[in-house]
């Protein structure tokens, strides 16, 4: 129960997921396949001065009884806990006792906007730093829940992870990051089991309004499901999204020895940083292309051997550029068929690498490559096998390369494999 390495493999035994399409693993998969976009018109908050008004968001109950909208770390947690509670579930581990410990990726968090202005009422219209200081100080509620580790603590405790839990942010990169750091852990016998999660809550004014500033969105707010439309022609941006994803990580010998179900095999991790920009990517290209093939190196596989590859495909111009150039480096003149699930989903931001590994295995456990909507004019300059419009049936798939490339050159690949 060894890799190449004589590392001990890691198996998944547990995926819960959260996203625009619904609350939970299955129907969010039936709603992949059936190449169904979640992405809408925003309802949080008024958008009529911003130039994007659309999103993919996910509704907290008290939000569709008509309640007002919660902050963006209270969202991540409440999504978070649904994902690690449903990946439990199906792993068979009862909550409160979970051997081993809680990797969370997660976006960083500040105040926002309503937490401001409510601040400068209490301090009576002075808008001084240190008038607001002075009202936080009594506010402890506000500091537990803005405070970054606060999410994986209290996560920590509902579940009963050990050790302290990890919080950590790598720009889009952090989902799959977590689960890096959790596959590691559990390689270098420091634990039998972890949960690794990415969420992301952030669909709120100030940070709609920086990615707009960052030309980084797109503006089809008229017809918000055909918005998102990674390596077509008329691309013009990302649809900005939420959600989040977990897995039960363990041993494969710890899994085989408790019963477990095994649904699949974390065989390979690749990470590479550039520090070009702060959101492009060095145009040579060389991180994202190492970080492919670092991955593909560490699940001890050849290029070859990977069957489909899970986009970052945010539908950027430049992001697909990039992509394109590191599938052709890696894969030469044949590569893989590629999808992108934010077609559907939009950029989930810091949870995409934990949705998109998710799916992934998914995608194996199925045999269906999900389809890239709204692929309607293919880009000539994109010479890939992109999958358009509907889901593929194959046959034989046993490895999929899942690639997550954050700004400021943060990369972090995944190979998800099936079952020995």
């Amino acid at each position: 129960m060894k890799d190449h390495l004589g590392r001990p493999l890691v198996a998944v035994t547990g995926i819960g997921i959260v996203s625009p399409l619904g609350w939970g693993r299955e129907e969010n998969w039936a709603a992949i396949v059936a190449g169904k976009s979640g992405i809408s018109r925003i309802r949080r908050f008024p958008t009529d001065k911003l130039r994007t008004t659309i999103a993919g968001t996910v509704e907290l109950p008290e939000e569709a009884a008509g309640g007002a909208a919660v902050s963006s770390p209270e969202r991540v947690e409440r999504m978070a806990a649904a994902a690690v509670a449903e990946a439990l579930a199906q792993a068979a581990i009862a909550e409160g006792g979970f051997p081993g410990p809680l990797m969370v990726g997660m976006p960083p968090v500040e105040y926002e906007w309503p937490q401001r202005f409510e601040l400068a009422r209490r301090a009576n219209g002075d808008g001084s730093y240190r008038a607001a200081t002075d009202v936080a100080a009594g506010r402890s509620d506000l500091y537990e829940t803005f405070m970054f580790g606060g999410v994986g603590e209290r996560l920590a405790a509902r579940f009963g992870t050990r050790g302290a839990p990890i919080a950590l942010t790598t720009a889009c990169a952090t989902g799959a990051s977590a689960i890096q750091m959790a596959v590691e852990a559990i390689q270098r016998g420091e634990a039998s089991a972890a949960i690794a999660l990415g969420a992301d809550g952030s669909v709120q004014p100030e940070a709609v309004i920086r990615f707009s500033l960052l030309s980084a969105l797109t503006a089809r707010n008229d017809d918000p499901e055909r918005a998102s439309r990674p390596f077509e022609k008329t691309r013009d941006g990302f649809v900005m999204s939420e959600g989040a994803a977990a897995l039960v990580l363990e041993s494969l010998e710890h899994a085989t020895a408790r019963g477990a179900a095994v649904l699949g095999i974390l065989s390979g991790c690749g990470e590479r940083a550039d520090s070009f920009h702060r959101t492009r990517s060095n145009p040579d290209g060389h991180a994202i292309i190492g970080a492919m093939r670092n991955a593909i190196a560490d699940a001890g596989i050849a290029p070859a051997d990977i069957g489909y590859v899970n986009a970052h495909g945010t539908g950027t111009p430049e992001n697909d550029k990039m992509e394109t150039l590191g599938m052709r480096a890696v894969f030469g003149d044949a590569p893989p068929p590629i999808s992108s699930n934010k077609s559907m989903l939009g950029h989930t931001l810091s949870a995409a690498g934990a949705i998109e590994a998710a799916l992934s295995l998914l995608t194996i456990r199925d045999q269906v490559l999900p389809p890239t909507i709204n692929h309607h004019e293919p880009d000539p300059a994109i010479t890939l096998d992109v999958v358009p419009n509907t889901a593929r049936k194959v046959s034989g798939l046993r490895h999929v390369l899942s690639n997550s490339f954050g700004f400021g050159g943060q990369n972090v690949c995944l190979v998800v494999s099936a079952a020995p």
